[in-house]
């Protein structure tokens, strides 16, 4: 299966529904909302899936991209797509492992001036992820986070993380906090 991105751009995604890429109109819409902070910034992806978030930021002019994804199929995925769209100025990692304990090493790396969270909808990681992207002080100060969630979900509040707004798309709903 393939996914198109930004400057109508070929992703590669693995078969099946393990890896739920995000809907072009969504995807759409948030780099709209996030139009003119893209270019030069620190993006991090988390639940990283196919890459198709990330690999948009590097098509938008994104300096540094991390995605953490567990699946080690979706890894060597996401690497071949951001290759494939990344310039030689631009870098980008991919982090293998449970999200909540690999937050904790990308403490050095930050801040991060836009973290795109997108777990499955039904699992528990939204509370404890909200909580080590707050401890970790993961979040730049002018920052933003957007957490893609199902229209019905009430998500956590956690100290020193404020909710800014949200948007509806369909089926999807994001979620942005800024510090």
């Amino acid at each position: 299966m393939a996914l198109r991105i930004h400057g109508n751009r070929l992703l590669k995604t693995l078969p099946g529904s393990a890896t739920r890429p995000t809907p072009g109109r969504v995807r759409e819409a948030l780099f709209n909302i996030w139009q003119g902070k893209i270019a030069g910034c620190r993006w991090l992806d988390l639940c990283t899936g196919s890459g198709a978030m990330g690999a948009e930021a590097l098509c938008r002019g994104a300096a540094r991209v991390i995605g953490i994804e567990q699946s080690s199929q979706a890894c060597e995925v996401i690497q071949h797509n951001w290759q494939q769209v990344a310039t030689s100025e631009q870098t980008f990692q991919v982090i293998r492992g449970d999200v909540v304990k690999r937050l904790a090493e990308l403490s050095k790396q930050a801040p991060f001036d836009r973290i795109y969270f997108d777990p499955p909808y039904g699992s528990d990681l939204y509370e404890p992820v909200l909580r080590a992207i707050a401890h970790h002080q993961l979040l730049a100060p002018q920052g933003e986070l957007a957490v893609e969630h199902s229209p019905g979900k009430i998500l956590p509040e956690v100290s020193s993380l404020c909710l800014n707004r949200q948007k509806t798309y369909g089926n999807t709903a994001i979620t942005f906090y800024i510090r």
